[in-house]
């Protein structure tokens, strides 16, 4: 069984011999320690290669890129007919830091209407197919929908938080009317993934429930996740979401919805839920998990120790995945992953039971 093939399997809720452990394409770097890991199982979420490509063509886009002492920064202009809006980024790694998002008066309301409402997708099927082939079985494909229509103006390019906030209270029928425009341009990407040769898709994350809170979650992320999910399971494929942080608040809601994967799940002591307490908050749902960053600091035997006492949480080991989502200390990747595949071996080899299916 290849490691692609391993990652299908539990998405689509068949037992698999091992928890399959995973790793995002950018966390790390091609050498040694990553074709040892390869050859032992790991498979690479990529990421990087969409199933569509975005045109607006009547917005005019330039970059300016510089340096700021030893800080590479992007300057990006977006001219519209009804005005221009700029970002400014750091570029640092994996990431990028938003220092500039493009709102920053009321009067840039309708300039951001334009750039939503002029958006155009394309299916990109054939490269993203040949790429796939490309990898093999060592790595599995994720196009993604975007961020949901709400999120994107609280964590994209668009708003910001503290915007966000301000204007939620201020003026909130000019954020509704970017939120429904968003709505839309979302429902012409749901055909397009679900058409496309990917297995699964994500769709949007990063919610932070102190912001958003029970209610407004189920009021204005539920039914586009539910929309998505429709088409995606009329073509046999799956949909998750990036649930990274705390998510006490919003997990009966998040149990409702109908979404297959919980993706980059971080379990207690990262977070306010212990894997145990996920499992049975989302029985129906495979939980992809982040493994907790705070236990890379650890020595290697406590990894392997804290990996099969966190498996222990977990009756049946079906419908779990692990994997890295999240940035490592650079001295410590190596070993504690090595570290986290001993222990997902050593628990498949001590609990054999717990892989035969639910």
């Amino acid at each position: 069984m290849t490691p692609r093939e391993r990652i299908e399997r539990v998405l689509r809720g068949e037992p698999s011999d091992i928890v399959p452990f995973t790793m995002y394409e950018c966390m790390i770097p091609q050498c040694g320690a990553e074709r040892e890991m390869r050859n032992r199982g790991m498979c690479i979420v990529e990421r990087r290669v969409p199933a569509y490509k975005v045109h607006r063509p009547n917005v005019r886009v330039t970059r300016e890129t510089y340096w700021d002492g030893e800080l590479e920064m992007t300057r990006t202009l977006y001219e519209t007919p009804v005005g221009t809006l700029s970002t400014l980024r750091e570029e640092a790694g994996f990431t990028a830091w938003q220092h500039e998002k493009m709102f920053k008066t009321p009067d840039d309301y309708k300039a951001l209407l334009f750039f939503i409402e002029d958006t155009v997708y394309e299916p990109t099927y054939k490269s993203f197919s040949l790429a796939q082939a490309r990898y093999g079985g060592d790595a599995i494909f994720r196009p993604s929908f975007g961020l949901e229509p709400l999120q994107a103006l609280i964590s994209g390019s668009m708003m910001g938080m503290e915007d966000f906030c301000i204007e939620w209270m201020d003026r909130r029928d000019e954020v509704e009317t970017l939120y429904r425009a968003l709505v839309e341009d979302r429902r012409k990407l749901y055909p397009i993934v679900a058409e496309s040769p990917a297995l699964h898709a994500n769709y949007g994350g990063n919610v932070v429930q102190e912001i958003i809170g029970p209610k407004t979650f189920e009021d204005y992320y539920v039914q586009h996740y539910n929309e998505a999910a429709e088409v995606m399971h009329k073509h046999g494929k799956f949909v998750g979401c990036h649930f990274d942080s705390n998510n006490a608040l919003i997990a009966e809601v998040i149990a409702s919805t109908d979404l297959d994967y919980i993706e980059a799940f971080t379990p207690a002591p990262d977070t306010d839920m212990t894997l145990g307490e996920a499992r049975r908050a989302w029985p129906d749902k495979v939980l992809w998990l982040n493994y907790p960053s705070s236990v890379h600091l650890k020595s290697d035997a406590t990894v392997i120790q804290a990996t099969v006492d966190l498996l222990n949480e977990l009756d049946t080991c079906q419908g779990i995945i692990m994997g890295i989502t999240e940035d490592m200390p650079p001295e410590r990747w190596r070993d504690s992953c090595t570290a986290i595949m001993d222990g997902l071996e050593r628990h498949a080899r001590e609990y054999p039971q717990r892989y035969a299916g639910r």
